[in-house]
């Protein structure tokens, strides 16, 4: 670093040096035409040069802490540039006046985008608490339907992943800002697992999925609406891709405080294991079922981070997959 800095030090100053020789030579020429001693102009320029070298050095030390104080305001300097050193000539004060124009410009251009951002929020927040009331009313005239003959089942399970694809748009607005929505408290894990299952046993019974429930036995530190909005993403997944056969909940006996989701579906194709967790990612199932929106594994994974959980997974393709949670707390991110 410091022979780069003495480099870029000389290359700066390489103009003045060449001057300075480009004159002695001058002088020695002149002298050596009008057959005048030589020496008087070798030994004026060793005492110059020397002299120089002083100037230069104490010119160096006073670049070398201009450049570390420049390199300090990299990792403080944020919101503003009045802390930028003052500038020593005009170029130097040029230069400050462009970067200032162009944080002004920044500034203004930020403002804006995050004004545009927050009522997009509003409004979809807005639209989101709307749309639960006519979810709410079809859901009770389905209900009251339930014993006369025109009553459709299907209809009260669309109605559900509607209910449920509205619930995924809120949580999604509501991901950023999570930190200020969170509880923690000690929870049972066995009533959070069960109250979501409550909420998709329709699906269950429509699918004819088997469901295989152990006793987990375990109080978790935890946040109860989060947490069970992961779970309920989570069963959603394993019952889209379950054509037939068992979704089993229990917990991993190899790692301490660890829910596994398991199920006997469709699986994930091997190379698109990494990504699952992307936004927006679908990968190869996502792109046969046409349906997938790559947005569940993704709040599933933003929303255990910051609840200091840890999830991943495991899937064979035509044998099921595996979704463990660690439900250890570790460290809260706080934002």
């Amino acid at each position: 670093m410091m022979k780069q800095l003495i480099l870029s030090y000389l290359k700066r100053q390489l103009a003045n040096y060449s001057l300075f020789f480009l004159f002695a030579g001058v002088f020695a020429i002149v002298f050596s035409l009008y057959t005048l001693p030589v020496e008087p102009v070798l030994y004026a320029t060793i005492i110059c040069a020397y002299i120089g070298l002083i100037f230069s050095l104490i010119d160096f030390s006073k670049y070398y802490k201009r450049h570390r104080q420049l390199n300090d305001l990299q990792k403080t300097i944020t919101l503003h540039v009045d802390t930028l050193p003052f500038a020593r000539d005009q170029i130097e004060q040029d230069y400050l006046d462009l970067l200032k124009r162009l944080h002004d410009e920044k500034v203004y251009v930020v403002s804006k985008a995050d004004q545009t951002q927050t009522n997009l929020i509003e409004y979809f927040t807005l639209w989101v608490h709307q749309i639960k009331t006519p979810i709410a009313a079809m859901d009770l005239l389905i209900q009251s339907q339930e014993n006369e003959k025109e009553h459709n089942p299907e209809l009260s399970i669309e109605l559900f992943k509607i209910e449920q694809y509205v619930e995924m748009v809120l949580q999604y607005l509501r991901l950023d800002h999570m930190s200020s929505d969170l509880l923690l408290k000690k929870y049972s894990l066995d009533d959070l697992v069960k109250q979501s299952i409550r909420k998709y046993a329709k699906l269950f019974i429509r699918k004819k999925i088997r469901l295989s429930l152990s006793e987990l036995n375990c109080t978790v530190l935890t946040d109860e609406k989060w947490l069970g909005f992961v779970i309920e993403q989570l069963l959603s997944n394993a019952i889209k891709y379950t054509k037939e056969g068992t979704i089993s909940i229990y917990m991993d006996t190899k790692a301490e405080q660890t829910l596994v989701i398991e199920d006997t579906g469709i699986g994930i194709e091997l190379e698109d294991l990494p990504r699952v967790f992307e936004k927006g990612f679908t990968g190869y199932n996502g792109r046969s079922d046409k349906k997938s929106t790559g947005i569940g594994l993704y709040l599933c994974k933003e929303i255990a981070t910051k609840l200091s959980h840890k999830i991943s997974i495991q899937s064979d393709v035509g044998k099921g997959t595996k979704v463990l949670i660690d439900l250890q707390l570790n460290e809260i991110r706080v934002e």
